[in-house]
């Protein structure tokens, strides 16, 4: 990922959703220890209030403090709707940091966002269809892209599946995410929703599920998911331990193979002692 684009991104584990009718939602949803926070002009708004989502979001953004707008991003209505136009002028205005497109499906879709926002804003164009799939790599390696984020729900929609609770018929389709996320050289991608709001073990196992696969994030719909899926992303203190003997070691042995613990240690490992660590000191939201 180019971290220049927005720093704050890059190791978010937690993106907390909050409606773009909701003003008085924003505070709190960037104090809910989440992350990132993204205001949503698509799914919580009805089609008879998108011109109020988008005139409160204009009105509410002047008072969002400076300090915390890099972590917070917008999703807009997705290309070919009635909406995305407006959204797009909308969103030119304001100077956001970020920009979540759902469905995407094509680089000039990205491209007119791109364009519309300019070049210091992050995307993450959103996987939710057969066609976003085929253009996955497409998708990942277009200009301004730091993330790809998975929507789960729609994707079952379009496909047609009727997924079970743990969503196993999934597998081939996150991986993909995660092949295309490290092939374009961005940072870890982030997981769709768990839809039941107050089922916390449905919510860990999905959690753990996406870390154990290669996510770097989740996303979220209600608040009280934030601290479950902070927990899952972050590393525990034995592999804080880990990692730090790891990188401990390696100077020691003057970066070349060495053995810790009884096993053979070389550049793979040493990866992922480093983004173990690097993960480790994700924290932005508060927790």
């Amino acid at each position: 990922m180019n971290e220049a684009l927005n720093p704050s991104l890059a190791l978010a584990r937690s993106f907390l959703f909050v409606p773009a009718t909701r003003p008085e939602r924003y505070a709190k949803a960037l104090a809910s220890g989440a992350d990132a926070v993204i205001i949503d002009l698509e799914d919580a708004v009805a089609p008879a209030d998108k011109t109020a989502a988008r005139q409160l979001l204009a009105q509410a953004w002047p008072g969002l403090p400076a300090a915390q707008r890099g972590r917070v991003l917008v999703r807009l209505n997705a290309s070919g709707t009635a909406w995305h136009d407006n959204d797009l002028a909308m969103l030119g205005t304001l100077g956001v940091l970020g920009v979540v497109l759902p469905k995407a499906e094509s680089s000039a879709d990205l491209a007119r966002v791109a364009a519309a926002v300019g070049p210091e804003c992050a995307l993450l164009p959103m996987i939710e269809s057969v066609a976003g799939l085929d253009a996955i790599d497409v998708l990942a390696r277009s200009p301004g892209v730091a993330r790809l984020a998975f929507g789960n729900l729609d994707f079952q929609a379009d496909a047609g599946m009727a997924c079970g609770p743990d969503e196993p018929e999934l597998m081939a389709v996150r991986l993909a995410l995660v092949l295309a996320s490290r092939r374009a050289a961005l940072a870890a991608p982030v997981d769709g929703v768990t839809a039941g709001t107050q089922d916390a073990a449905q919510l860990q196992c999905d959690a753990l599920r996406s870390r154990r696969g290669g996510f770097g994030g989740k996303l979220c719909i209600h608040p009280s998911q934030v601290a479950g899926v902070n927990a899952a992303f972050t590393p525990s203190p034995a592999e804080i331990d880990w990692a730090r003997r790891v990188l401990a070691a390696f100077e020691a042995a003057g970066g070349g193979v060495f053995s810790l613990d009884g096993r053979m240690v070389d550049a793979p490992v040493l990866l992922l002692a480093q983004r173990t660590l690097a993960q480790s000191h994700t924290g932005q939201g508060g927790t």
